[in-house]
């Protein structure tokens, strides 16, 4: 969350002394981020999930 919120304060809020964002300043990006972007772009860097592989056997001991 506090990655995201981050990205927001950054890309999407205009901030009151700059009228710009923050990126913008920076000239990391040329438009205001909507909260949809930011979802997407968080989405993207989520591990797709995949098939597991069978389990592995256990083999008991004898102690004896």
């Amino acid at each position: 969350m506090v990655a995201i919120y981050a990205v927001y304060y950054n890309f999407a809020r205009i901030h009151e002394t700059l009228t710009i964002t923050p990126s913008m300043a920076a000239a990391l990006t040329d438009h205001i981020w909507s909260l949809e972007e930011i979802a997407l772009m968080a989405d993207s860097y989520m591990p797709q999930p995949h098939k597991r592989g069978p389990d592995k056997k256990r083999v008991e001991e004898n102690r004896g």
